[in-house]
């Protein structure tokens, strides 16, 4: 693992996970940009709001040392999405979730990333457990959530401005190491 001055980079088998460049906002406004792709971590945000998401996850690397890393397929160099840990202000846990662009779905990355940003949150930063915090119709996340072992815990609303109701995905620690072995 390389560590830089703002964190770590992680290498899965096809993909690098490493914190957000300035060259990512443009793929990532693209994300939040499409009604299917956004549809599920907020809705579609104008560029100008997206910006300020993008800052805050560039943000919280300074301030938390870690947030979302950008997820680049090794093969083509190309922007995949963001998966990470996420824990700010109010947030009903330390969550690790993941968002990618549209060509990028059914290809198994979710789960890729997820596991390696998984592996860095027990491992590093020392959480206990992990939550993945997804909409009731997101089937796909679900999916996801369900792959990478986790149940669904329960229902909670997102603190504001977001105000939804979610289902809190999630598994400790000690359930994450025996499924690894």
């Amino acid at each position: 693992m390389l560590i830089t001055r703002l964190g770590p980079t992680l290498e899965t088998e096809r993909l690098i996970l490493r914190p957000p460049v300035a060259e990512d906002f443009e793929p990532y406004a693209q994300l939040l940009a499409d009604e299917a792709t956004a549809r599920f971590i907020g809705g579609v945000q104008p560029r100008a709001v997206a910006w300020r998401g993008f800052l805050s996850v560039a943000g919280a690397w300074s301030m938390q040392g870690f947030s979302f890393f950008t997820v680049v397929e090794k093969a083509s160099g190309q922007w995949v999405g963001r998966v990470g840990p996420w824990h700010p202000e109010g947030w009903p846990g330390t969550e690790v979730g993941w968002s990618l662009g549209a060509a990028f779905q059914g290809k198994g990355y979710a789960t890729e990333a997820a596991t390696a940003a998984i592996d860095f949150a027990f491992d590093h930063l020392g959480w206990s457990e992990v939550i993945h915090c997804i909409d009731p119709d997101n089937q796909a996340s679900q999916a996801v959530a369900a792959r990478l072992g986790s149940v669904n815990l329960r229902r909670a609303q997102m603190p504001p401005p977001i105000e939804i109701s979610i289902d809190i995905w999630g598994q400790t620690k000690d359930q994450w190491q025996a499924r690894r072995v």
